[in-house]
């Protein structure tokens, strides 16, 4: 009898501890397949939805790459490649290295430039000759010998609050670690609606800043109404990855949603879940 007991103990011992790793599992999603663009919408400065003008976005030896090979003079033909969702509570990660030269005539604050936009607007809502979403931009740079920071923040038509205070500048930098050469950098966002959002480069926080919201300028082109209602906080929106002239690769892009069933009764419950959507959960059989 005793010795049914300790198994008895024992299994339930091992199953709780099963059950609570199963919800602590992070799941992320990888966005970039690593063979093709299933499930991107591409826009360009000066061109429709889609039309992937001298195939600058495109993937080379399972990586999404941005490339000028085509290009004779770059024009400001500013492009981004969003991801098809909509998102509010998330963690966000890239995997990204600046390589080559930059395209014939880029602006030179954008040699070794991109970025990861988040909260913003649908590609499909974007003017044509619009050159940025409105959104929350997470700048990327690479280095030049010289300090230069990466992870920074940029607001497209957007406003941010830092330390009680909002700030309209287009651009803050980090505090991140100057990164030169080719090297791989892995740039990852914490999104939390429109109460706070964070950012790390190589795993150390960089930044952070509360309440973003639509109504800076460095908009151009933009016909959407909905884009121009200064002080409308964003609490979520679209995702993107930027083109600005200097080629630049991919080689992960990956989401962990923080957004899901809180109910710890759920076969599909996270403890790491941030904000709750109950509708979601499931009640089968646990696995």
């Amino acid at each position: 009898m005793k010795l049914q007991l300790t198994i008895l103990f024992s299994l339930l011992c091992l199953t709780v501890f099963g059950q609570k790793n199963n919800a602590d599992k992070q799941e992320w999603k990888q966005l970039f397949n690593g063979k093709n663009l299933d499930g991107w919408d591409i826009k360009i400065r000066g061109y429709e939805l889609n039309d992937n003008y001298n195939n600058t976005f495109r993937v080379e030896d399972g990586k999404m790459v941005v490339r000028y090979d085509k290009y004779d003079d770059f024009a400001q033909k500013y492009g981004h490649i969003f991801y098809k969702g909509d998102f509010s509570y998330y963690r966000v990660a890239v995997e990204y290295r600046f390589v080559g030269e930059q395209a014939p005539k880029g602006e030179g604050w954008a040699w070794r430039n991109s970025g990861v936009m988040v909260h913003g607007q649908p590609a499909a809502t974007m003017g044509k000759d619009q050159d940025f979403p409105a959104s929350i931009e997470v700048q990327l740079l690479g280095g030049n010998d010289k300090t230069r920071t990466t992870c920074n923040l940029c607001t497209p038509g957007t406003n941010v609050v830092i330390d009680g205070k909002l700030v309209t500048q287009h651009c803050v930098n980090s505090k991140s670690k100057t990164y030169n050469g080719d090297q791989w950098v892995r740039a990852e966002v914490l999104v939390l609606g429109d109460s706070l959002i964070q950012h790390f480069a190589n795993g150390e926080m960089v930044l952070e800043y509360n309440k973003p919201q639509l109504g800076g300028g460095n908009l151009g082109g933009a016909t959407d109404p909905e884009v121009k209602i200064a002080g409308k906080l964003l609490d979520h929106g679209s995702i993107s990855l930027q083109s600005e002239s200097h080629p630049v690769e991919f080689r992960k892009v990956e989401i962990l949603d923080l957004k899901g069933c809180m109910d710890p009764k759920a076969t599909n419950y996270k403890s790491y879940y941030m904000k709750a959507d109950n509708s979601l959960c499931s009640y089968g059989k646990k696995k």
